[in-house]
């Protein structure tokens, strides 16, 4: 299962990082298509933007406030969609030492949940260095995954996690 190209803007700022696509965002070629994922209430409300507007506008909405969206993992073996389900040796993970060397605007990255934070930092432990090193105020945040797996933290608590991390 290969995912697709990110959600991209003009001069980004924030990029957002969950593990791999869900089933459900697969078949449907959009990011959280899962209507029972919090992640686009969530960015509605940070970014005030009508959550019943069509995928293509809500992406251009995320684009006009400078916030990227892709996956850690290209590619995978994952029975279901669960993120605990992810067959390590099969990790296929997307090229972020180009990207973040294409994209100097960058100065966050903010990851959905903790399993897109550990699979990134396996993949890519000596980039985060370099990173910090390159650019001192360039941050990294973990917040809660907008999945509906991870029901124990309500999506009042994930956006207020959200805002702090983005605002």
């Amino acid at each position: 299962m290969a995912a697709f190209s990110p959600i991209l803007g003009a001069d980004p700022e924030v990029l957002i990082l969950g593990s791999m696509p869900s089933q459900i965002s697969l078949s449907e070629n959009r990011y959280y298509a899962n209507p029972q994922n919090s992640f686009w209430w969530i960015m509605s409300e940070l970014f005030e933007f009508d959550l019943t507007m069509e995928y293509h506008d809500r992406s251009i909405a995320l684009e006009q406030a400078r916030v990227a969206v892709w996956d850690v993992l290209y590619d995978c073996e994952r029975p279901g969609s669960l993120d605990s389900a992810i067959v390590k040796r099969t990790e296929v993970p997307n090229d972020f030492e180009k990207f973040m060397n294409s994209h100097l605007s960058l100065t966050r990255i903010i990851f959905n949940g903790a399993a897109a934070e550990a699979i990134f930092l396996r993949h890519y432990k000596t980039l985060v260095q370099a990173l910090r090193k390159d650019r001192p105020s360039f941050e990294l945040h973990r917040c809660p995954s907008t999945s509906p797996a991870h029901a124990s933290v309500s999506k009042h608590d994930k956006l207020a996690a959200w805002r702090s991390a983005i605002l």
